[in-house]
């Protein structure tokens, strides 16, 4: 028996701390939402970022290093086939009714034709024997969630003599007056805006322009590298952050952007004008699987953050880089009616907005190009896309990348 002024001793408590691990990009995992989300659902969420390339790569040989996989739908062609994730119950999906046309089908309104690539509903359905497709079933490969309809920027005071803001075509990332063109590095990005570029030109027709045959991907590279021999491609970026850098310093004076990276400090008083191209957008589409070593409550936290970012908080976050969610009344009511009159309303601002770090990117009286949200995702006229022949598409991009005069 212990005497009386000697304290019972009791056994050391060891508690594992709630840990969700989420891969993705500088798109999406960012350090507002990973903070907010800690806050509301009570566990940390330790974001890993890495360019898209290399992310499904990790995706693909690595699934046991994550939890949730933060991507693009055109990527599950590599983690589903390499069985890195495992299928979400829809019922454990509290607002799926709640995710709108474009996500389901490919398509703002069912009006519209078929677009061509790799659209979000083209690999959303699990079916029963494993297979990815666009017939409803009761478990999705991806929850669906921000998206954009991206095109070109360029420096608005280095415009040619003669050429036209109304008729703005992708063919002008050939126009050598140009003098120095960038593209996105990722071949199932970059190649669809040199595919949009090459068949707006008229120098290419391809069938399908989201599924290009053996010859038709040598049809293109010969037009890209006799450019690039001409010095009009000089520089490729990875990130968000170089093609604003390489926008910034004038060694890209046109070329492929992304919405996010139109509010970085880099392009901040630097005029870069996003085109809105007569031939339409380059479509994309992201959102979350989960891994399939996710298990107990690492699964449980994957599901709950999945359901955190259906409410639309997150979305609004993303809304102030310019991307778009999939259910956006859920997050108009996150967003303060300025916001959602230019992000989505395509309104001039009334007011200063913030980006999604809370600094200013939005001045006063600016209007985004190509209108609101349904005029702009109603335009898609491709989606982001890996090929039946993507293995070669990608040899044949490396050699346009790496190509030394």
């Amino acid at each position: 028996m212990p005497r009386a002024h000697e304290p019972l001793s009791r056994p050391a408590v060891l508690t594992t701390p709630r840990i969700l691990r989420v891969l993705g990009t500088a798109s999406t995992v960012l350090e507002p939402i990973l903070r907010q989300a800690k806050a509301d659902l009570g566990f940390t969420v330790e974001g890993k970022v890495l360019d898209g390339n290399i992310a499904h790569q990790v995706g693909v040989v690595a699934p046991e290093s994550f939890d949730v996989y933060d991507q693009w739908f055109h990527n599950l062609e590599f983690v589903w086939t390499a069985h890195s994730i495992r299928p979400i119950e829809l019922s454990r999906i509290k607002r799926w009714s709640d995710v709108g046309e474009l996500a389901l089908t490919g398509k703002a309104d069912a009006a519209l034709p078929p677009v061509p690539g790799g659209g979000p509903n083209r690999l959303l359905y699990v079916q029963d024997d494993g297979r990815l497709s666009e017939t409803p079933a009761d478990r999705i490969s991806m929850l669906p969630l921000s998206h954009c309809a991206d095109s070109f920027g360029y420096r608005r005071e280095l415009l040619p003599e003669g050429a036209d803001i109304d008729a703005e075509s992708w063919s002008w990332l050939l126009d050598p007056a140009w003098k120095r063109a960038t593209l996105q590095s990722n071949a199932s990005i970059g190649a669809i805006d040199a595919i949009l570029a090459v068949q707006a030109a008229g120098m290419v027709r391809f069938l399908d322009p989201g599924n290009l045959s053996i010859a038709e991907i040598d049809s293109l590279m010969g037009v890209l590298m006799s450019l690039r021999r001409r010095g009009h491609f000089p520089q490729f970026w990875e990130t968000q952050a170089q093609s604003a850098e390489l926008f910034a310093r004038g060694r890209a004076r046109i070329g492929s952007i992304w919405s996010s990276a139109l509010v970085l400090p880099a392009l901040r008083g630097v005029d870069i004008r996003t085109a809105v191209p007569r031939e339409g957008y380059r479509g994309w589409f992201g959102g979350m699987s989960i891994s399939r070593h996710a298990a107990g409550p690492a699964l449980d936290m994957a599901y709950e953050y999945l359901n955190w970012w259906l409410d639309g908080w997150p979305g609004a976050v993303v809304a102030r880089h310019g991307y778009y969610f999939s259910a956006p009344d859920l997050v108009r009511r996150h967003l303060t009616a300025a916001e959602w009159d230019y992000w989505y309303g395509g309104l001039p601002a009334v007011d200063d907005l913030a980006g999604p770090l809370g600094d200013p990117v939005v001045g006063r009286g600016h209007i985004r190009e190509g209108g609101a949200y349904h005029e702009r995702v109603s335009r898609i006229a491709i989606w982001n896309a890996v090929m039946d022949e993507h293995n070669y598409l990608v040899r044949r991009w490396h050699d346009f990348l790496n190509f030394r005069h």
